[in-house]
């Protein structure tokens, strides 16, 4: 249910935003891989010229699986568009992600998914029905993620809980020994909070610790989000008009 639930979100992500002659941003994690077969797909059907910027290593080695052509931000700084998944999505659009729990190749690389976002034009979320909540942390349970530099984790876990409450917790490889280590060679705190939090104000606070990298909150970027349905329609969310 859930595997076709994603495919539906994938697809219509890329028919409906993706167009001949653009930059394309490819995020990391699961759902992701049934847009990148919707993309070569497009790309052989409609010969399309497109252009691909990974966020992660598993979004690089997808990009070139299908043969789609592999680029970077250094020569491609500026993206049409950037497809991504998220852990969970709530009512404004507030996205928390890293947490990458089902795939080992998906090792936390918020801090690149969030410049690739940053990057682009236009930033669309893909998910399945269970990443849909109107708080934070009613379906996502295990926190948000926070890179920080190796040396830090200790105080940076510290402060995080006194400031903001509950608690950072230093995530362990699952198949090997020792913590989880990004692809920027970091170390992922997952912070599981308490209650519900400004969290325009809150990334931005965690942000100024010295030795945070990158939050996983993801706040005022998602332009739109397309959420698979179980009964295989795709409910689309844009954000809030204040």
């Amino acid at each position: 249910m859930a595997e076709e639930a994603k495919k539906l979100a994938g697809y219509a992500a890329v028919d409906n935003h993706v167009q001949n002659n653009q930059v394309v941003g490819v995020g990391s994690g699961s759902t992701i891989v049934y847009a990148v077969d919707r993309l070569a797909e497009r790309v052989r059907q409609e010969k399309l010229n497109i252009v691909c910027v990974p966020t992660s290593f598993q979004a690089r080695q997808l990009i070139l699986q299908h043969g789609l052509t592999l680029s970077d931000l250094d020569r491609h700084p500026e993206l049409d568009v950037a497809i991504d998944g998220a852990d969970e999505v709530d009512a404004a659009l507030t996205l928390i992600k890293g947490g990458g729990s089902l795939s080992p190749a998906h090792r936390g690389c918020l801090t690149q998914e969030k410049i690739v976002a940053g990057c682009a034009k236009h930033f669309i979320v893909i998910a399945d029905f269970r990443k849909d909540s109107s708080v934070l942390g009613q379906q996502w349970k295990k926190g948000v993620p926070i890179e920080v530099i190796p040396m830090a984790y200790v105080p940076v876990s510290r402060t995080i809980a006194k400031r903001f409450g509950g608690e950072a917790v230093l995530r362990m490889a699952v198949s090997k020994a020792g913590p989880v280590v990004t692809d920027n060679s970091n170390f992922i705190l997952d912070w599981k909070f308490e209650h519900a939090q400004n969290w325009k104000e809150v990334n931005t606070a965690i942000k100024m610790i010295p030795g945070v990298v990158e939050t996983g909150l993801f706040v005022g970027m998602a332009e739109r989000v397309y959420f698979g349905m179980e009964d295989g329609s795709v409910r689309v969310r844009d954000p809030p008009v204040i």
